[in-house]
């Protein structure tokens, strides 16, 4: 009797844990190397991916979404507030933000205040307030968010930081896809798509995949000349320059005759 009663205990503890869905995500880009050279006016990253399950999914759960991120290389900005003496605009302060993605995009099914609790969402670092938060203290200033706001504003402009809320599509909780715009003013170096699987408000599954923003051609040459060997990068930069300037005055000379 008090064997059967303990394995009744057992299934009662064991049950619902197995009958919980594991879910896992599986991730794919349509390339994970892009090439800067002088043609590049920009490039359109395809993101797609599917849920790996162990289980299906109860009846009754939350449904499911998608957040995916892309962020590139970190890097430090000063932001410069301005403000009107005798009538001209001055730089008043400045403040500096340290680790600041150069290119940052965000892309979900639904928009971002709907998916994730305000816990989950400093977690995980999601979202453009969480890109941009490590801002310099300043004295005479306690208020540093305006800066950071700056710096997604003006980003924004440049089409360096997007929010994509409803861009991506679901197709029966199981495959997933989006579309992500990589502007022609980005850097080179290491970029990073994070994947997020959400369910009732906290985050599931998360994935990684890496992408390689790289100088090519005549600009790799260029850049690694202007790094290694600076002197010569100048001399060639003035010479170019010299004739530059020479065959422009021979042309306009000609031109006169």
């Amino acid at each position: 009797m008090i064997r059967h009663a303990f394995l009744l205990f057992i299934l009662a503890t064991v049950s619902p844990v197995s009958a919980i869905a594991q879910e896992s995500v599986i991730t794919g880009l349509s390339t994970e190397n892009i090439a800067l050279n002088a043609t590049f006016n920009g490039s359109e990253l395809f993101v797609f991916g599917a849920i790996r399950r162990d289980a299906p999914v109860p009846e009754g759960s939350a449904p499911l979404d998608v957040i995916i991120t892309i962020k590139g290389p970190e890097e430090p900005v000063t932001v410069r507030r301005k403000s009107r003496l005798f009538g001209i605009w001055v730089n008043d302060a400045s403040v500096g933000v340290r680790e600041t993605p150069s290119f940052y995009a965000i892309a979900t099914t639904r928009p971002l205040q709907d998916l994730l609790t305000e816990t989950e969402r400093l977690r995980y670092g999601i979202g453009m307030d969480q890109a941009v938060r490590k801002v310099e203290s300043h004295p005479g200033i306690t208020n540093l968010s305006p800066f950071a706001e700056a710096v997604v504003r003006l980003r924004e402009k440049t089409g360096l930081y997007e929010q994509l809320y409803g861009s991506v599509d679901l197709a029966e909780e199981t495959l997933f896809q989006a579309h992500i715009r990589l502007p022609a003013n980005i850097i080179e170096g290491e970029y990073t798509a994070q994947f997020f699987l959400v369910r009732d408000r906290t985050v599931v599954s998360s994935g990684t995949s890496e992408i390689t923003v790289q100088k090519t051609g005549i600009e790799r040459w260029l850049f690694n000349l202007a790094q290694e060997k600076p002197l010569i990068y100048g001399i060639l930069s003035v010479a170019l320059a010299l004739a530059a300037g020479w065959l422009a005055a021979t042309a306009f000379r000609l031109s006169k005759r």
